[in-house]
């Protein structure tokens, strides 16, 4: 089984719904070398939009767990979690409470030029949109999941926790509420970044 350590989860207790999708999410900053590990973080005390035209993903785990926030308080997530990724129309917003509110707005992977992304883990507490899967499995032992990167050493989920995979999955017009991201690498292809005053997110 492959797997990211990411030994930024820290929990005591597992409160999380799952749910029966996932989502792709970019974050300029988290991109990391093919094969390295994944960073090590406190998440900080605010999510971020994440709206996706497309992703075409395979080898695909999800199962919950807890991150830690700066501070110590503890936020219940859905990690959603693929071997590759290919992303059409991404867009990725979050507003920073300075100036009275400042939108730090990201685009990347236009008509053609997708977005590509391995061994990548998302972590996020909302979701909608419409997603198609290929022999899946529901319900299935996280620490026995097969066909994803497999369960993060640092999220210390229970081996027996549920969790679902499947070898393929395809979503459409994603709206997610994400917290963190984790990437083996990411490629940001037609990578636009703009900063604007005032509430101009993805959605």
């Amino acid at each position: 089984m492959e797997s990211v350590a990411r030994g930024r989860t820290r929990w005591r207790r597992f409160a999380v719904v799952m749910v029966p999708g996932v989502a792709a999410t970019a974050a300029v900053g988290v991109a990391l070398a093919q094969g390295a590990l994944a960073a090590s973080f406190s998440i900080s005390g605010q999510n971020f939009k994440i709206a996706v035209d497309e992703l075409e993903g395979t080898g695909f785990v999800q199962y919950g767990t807890v991150n830690k926030q700066h501070g110590g308080k503890d936020v219940p997530v859905g990690v959603s979690a693929f071997k590759r990724a290919e992303i059409s129309g991404l867009c990725q917003s979050v507003v920073l409470p300075i100036m009275g509110g400042v939108t730090l707005r990201l685009t990347a992977g236009e008509g053609d030029r997708k977005v590509e992304a391995s061994n990548i883990y998302i972590d996020a507490d909302s979701l909608s949109g419409d997603a198609t899967f290929r022999d899946i499995n529901i319900g299935v032992a996280a620490g026995d999941s097969k066909k994803g990167p497999g369960v993060s050493p640092g999220d210390r989920t229970p081996a027996g926790s549920f969790a679902m995979e499947a070898d393929r999955a395809t979503l459409t017009d994603v709206r997610q509420n994400a917290w963190a991201t984790n990437a083996g690498s990411f490629k940001l292809t037609g990578l636009k970044l703009n900063v604007a005053k005032g509430a101009k997110e993805c959605f």
